[in-house]
């Protein structure tokens, strides 16, 4: 039975869980408090179809002020444009697009929100049933740690010779199975079998991880792989999720398989189009970094610190939620994303 930790950590402005099986981080979480409530996964909203597409099978919906989402059709769904509906977000935005909708029923009255999706703490309880979470520093530090192995394009395992891969592009995700020259390491059937197993199971993770879906093309070690067997693995490393669709292993070697979108991706939360850290993550990095400071340091009466004006400004009113001894200087000496300490 596998192992589970969870971490909560609830920083003002943004809360962060964790899930760690066996030693390796499975999910990050994030939800923000100027989130678009109508935008989580799960929210449920009264919309009105907006404009019905029959080329791409389905409408848009307006969900309230500024906020709209595509609603495609199942099977012998007719919808109207003005016409009420009552629907679930299954897929939150990603790549400049609005959140992907289900269709619950009939809705009445003005386009609102119903009930947002569930929480951190109330997935965290889904994920990992029974589980107390950790807070305080330890889950600050489980958070850093995730975030900065989602970035992570791949890994090497000794013990298999695996040499593993896993890159997305606007089309798929693309996953590379190799085994690496290392000693002791065998090249025969039994090997590499064992290093495919190995990396169906390390590439779910990491695609759980960084919040992926689409399209999956899986480039195996050899290509005379009993396909059964693989696919039997495929199962079990994806498995969980009754909209994954398991493809055949194809002649050369590749098994493909279409996972459902779910969660924004993480590097969309955490960049902006050109690919930095947005400005207001940098804040609440600012935020964080001052709370797990606050809390490893418990005998120091004030901490300050100082990080780039423009920094400073957005994070100025979440520092002032974590009490009195929390302080912040404004110092265009500091480059943006660093950050320098004074304790006392």
């Amino acid at each position: 039975m596998s192992e589970v930790e969870v971490f909560l950590d609830d920083t003002p402005g943004e809360v962060r869980g964790v899930v760690v099986r066996d030693g390796r981080f499975e999910h990050l979480l994030i939800q923000r408090e100027d989130d678009v409530a109508e935008h989580r996964l799960g929210a449920r909203c009264v919309g009105r179809i907006a404009e019905v597409h029959p080329g791409l099978k389905g409408a848009f919906v307006d969900l309230g002020p500024i906020v709209h989402g595509f609603l495609p059709f199942r099977g012998q769904d007719r919808l109207a444009a003005g016409q009420k509906v009552e629907v679930e977000v299954s897929a939150e935005p990603r790549e400049g697009k609005g959140p992907t909708l289900r269709l619950i029923g009939a809705g009445e009255g003005a386009p609102r929100l119903l009930s947002p999706g569930p929480t951190v703490v109330e997935t965290l309880a889904r994920l990992a049933p029974g589980s107390t979470p950790v807070t305080g520093a330890a889950a600050i530090q489980a958070g850093r740690d995730a975030e900065e192995e989602a970035g992570w394009p791949g890994e090497l395992f000794p013990d298999t010779g695996l040499d593993l891969i896993v890159q997305r592009t606007r089309a798929l995700i693309a996953v590379d199975l190799d085994l690496s020259p290392a000693p002791g390491v065998s090249f025969g059937a039994a090997a590499r079998t064992r290093a495919n197993r190995q990396g169906l199971q390390a590439a779910a993770r990491m695609i759980r991880l960084k919040r992926w879906g689409g399209l999956v093309a899986i480039d195996l070690i050899g290509s005379g792989e009993d396909g059964d067997v693989v696919l039997a693995a495929a199962k079990q490393a994806f498995g969980g999720d009754p909209d994954v669709v398991f493809g055949p292993v194809n002649r050369f070697g590749v098994l493909q398989l279409a996972l459902p979108w779910r969660r924004t991706p993480l590097e969309e939360i955490l960049n902006g189009p050109d690919r930095r850290r947005r400005p207001e993550q940098r804040a609440q990095d600012v935020a964080r970094s001052l709370r797990h400071s606050l809390l490893s340091n418990t005998t120091v009466a004030r901490i300050t610190l100082r990080c780039a004006p423009d920094e400073a400004a957005l994070a100025g009113p979440l520092v002032a939620r974590l009490g009195p001894r929390a302080h912040l200087n404004a110092d265009p000496a500091v480059a943006p994303g660093a950050f320098t300490w004074e304790e006392g």
